[in-house]
Formats: C-alpha cells, structure tokens, sequence
C-alpha cells in the first residue's frame, strides 16, 4: 500500500486554503473540507500515512490537484544509475524507482520524494544546492 503521508494532506489543505479562502473566516471550501476530515481522522487515530484506495473520492481529488503543482522527478539529469549504482547519487533514488517512475501512482512517488528528502545524501541535497546559494559565477573576475 502506497500511503499519503500526513504532511502532505497538510500541505494540500494549505494549498486549498490559499486557492479558495473562507469567505467568512469560519466555512471551508468543499476540497479543503474534504481533506480537513481526512487530517483529522489522522490525527484522532495517531495515523501519518493515509491510504490512498481508502481515501473519500473528493479528498483524493482534491490531493490529486495539489499533487499536480508539485514536480514530477527529482532527477537532476546527472544519473548514476546507468553506471550500474543501485542508488542514484544525482537524485536519491534506487534504480527501480528511477526504472519504473513513469508507472508509479502519485502516491508512491509522494514516498519516494519524502525518503530521499528525509535521507538527504543525493546531490540534489547537498553539492548542488550548495552551488545554487552561491549564484552564477562571475565571469569577468577571472574566480
């Protein structure tokens, strides 16, 4: 089973709050009602993952949108994978999931995207975000 991690119902509320705010700071627009109803289902039985085949259509629907605004692959186009590492050292990924990352559901690469953000070893992570705070190089200055 492919749980939806809580902090991603967390961030589709959001989603939903900022797309259709409350009109009168107290009612909640339909998707972020539905999602609300799943947190706090979650929260009340102590669960962090959701399962997406159990889900109420409308709060899968709603995370599904909110899914839609998030990228796609952690892929860095630098994959080591094809060099025969069963982890990438690019991305994070292990070579199934890279193998099969158009055929996962958005649930399952929701898992994946948390792992290697929790791991964080991936150069995605690390050298060349290291690279992205510096900013472009200089080029007249000969540095």
């Amino acid at each position: 089973m492919a749980g939806i991690h809580i902090t991603d119902i967390e961030s589709a509320i959001n989603y939903w709050r900022e797309r259709q705010p409350s009109p009168d700071g107290f009612s909640l627009a339909p998707a972020t009602r539905a999602l609300a109803e799943v947190y706090a289902l979650m929260v009340f039985y102590h669960e962090t993952q959701a399962d997406e085949f159990s889900m109420p259509p409308q709060a899968l629907q709603a995370w599904l949108a909110w899914y839609d605004t998030t990228p796609d692959t952690p892929c860095i186009a630098i994959c080591s994978t094809s060099q025969g590492d069963e982890e990438c050292k690019g991305c994070g990924r292990t070579f199934a999931e890279v193998q099969y990352w158009t055929e996962m559901r958005p649930a399952e690469k929701r898992q994946t995207w948390r792992r290697i953000t929790i791991e964080g070893t991936s150069w995605r992570f690390n050298k060349y975000a290291e690279r992205a705070a510096e900013g472009p190089p200089d080029l007249l200055s000969n540095k």
